[in-house]
């Protein structure tokens, strides 16, 4: 329930992006939203005790939490936010869905019992392809900007954040869930503050629409979901976490449809077929023990 929770809760990120960058520029989009969201797990965190590591830290441990910091938000935030200026939503969605493949084989790696087998593989290429039928052509048209293929890029790689990011949490020693939770977001606006008063400069005050926009995006699919992903990698593991992204484009194009008036696309049921298909069919064992219980 919590991975489809997320599912639902980023489809809709993206519209409510493209409202918020009519009034505020990428970088300090991508900020506004990381200190709103520190700010209220800030606050959470410390109403339950402040508690972070049942054992004080190594230095290693510290690094790498930085590192994730600035892998789970600040760096994807900033990408998404400005390439998606110069490419379609489409493409964006596609290279969300991505992130399945991505984490698959660094699981097989770098994460014990997460190994690669026929049955995932199979599993998550069939749901990328419903992913990639739901996007149709528009998943790559071309939008004529000139910086589309350095914005296309940008959400690759912004891709790759999140799949690198979901290998480390899953590697870090026992840590409260709330607390690492906000630790990241913390150490993400150390990070993207400074770059967007340099990239960007101070910004002017937004308007009204704006700022409240910016507050639910860090209220919900920053802060509330930040939880939840880190929940659900900490006890289900990455690989499991990362079929949210297969719903992603899902919920993006149901919502288009009810909140913008967008038509709905007609390879729609066939898409979520293969999706739904794909899913149980790499995450078989894991739906097996589920409905065993």
């Amino acid at each position: 329930m919590m991975v489809v929770l997320l599912g639902f809760t980023w489809g809709g990120t993206f519209l409510v992006t493209e409202i918020a960058l009519e009034g505020i520029t990428p970088f300090w989009l991508a900020a506004g939203r990381i200190a709103f969201a520190s700010i209220l797990m800030y606050a959470i965190w410390q109403a339950r005790g402040g508690a972070l590591f049942a054992e004080p830290p190594t230095q290693k441990t510290k690094l790498v939490m930085w590192i994730m910091g600035a892998l789970s938000s600040a760096i994807p935030f900033m990408l998404l936010a400005w390439g998606q200026q110069y490419v379609t939503g489409g493409f964006a969605g596609v290279s969300m869905a991505a992130i399945a493949l991505m984490v698959l084989p660094l699981a097989h790696f770098f994460v014990p019992g997460e190994r690669l087998t026929w049955r995932k593989s199979l599993g998550f290429s069939i749901g990328f392809c419903g992913v990639v039928i739901l996007m149709g052509a528009k998943a790559f048209e071309s939008t004529g900007a000139s910086l589309e293929t350095a914005g296309r890029l940008a959400c690759l790689i912004a891709a790759m954040c999140y799949g690198v990011n979901s290998i480390m949490m899953r590697r870090l020693p026992a840590v409260d869930t709330i607390g690492l939770s906000t630790v990241l977001l913390i150490m993400s606006a150390a990070i993207v503050i400074p770059i967007a008063l340099i990239v960007e400069g101070f910004p002017p005050m937004p308007p009204t629409k704006t700022m409240i926009v910016i507050a639910l995006l860090g209220l919900i699919p920053t802060a509330a979901a930040n939880f939840l992903r880190t929940l659900v990698i900490r006890s289900a593991g990455p690989v499991f976490m990362s079929i949210t992204n297969y719903q992603v484009p899902v919920w993006s194009v149901v919502l288009g449809a009810l909140l913008l008036g967008e038509p709905l696309p007609a390879s729609l049921i066939m898409a979520m077929v293969l999706i739904l298909a794909g899913v149980g069919l790499s995450q078989y064992g894991a739906f097996h023990k589920l409905f065993k219980r």
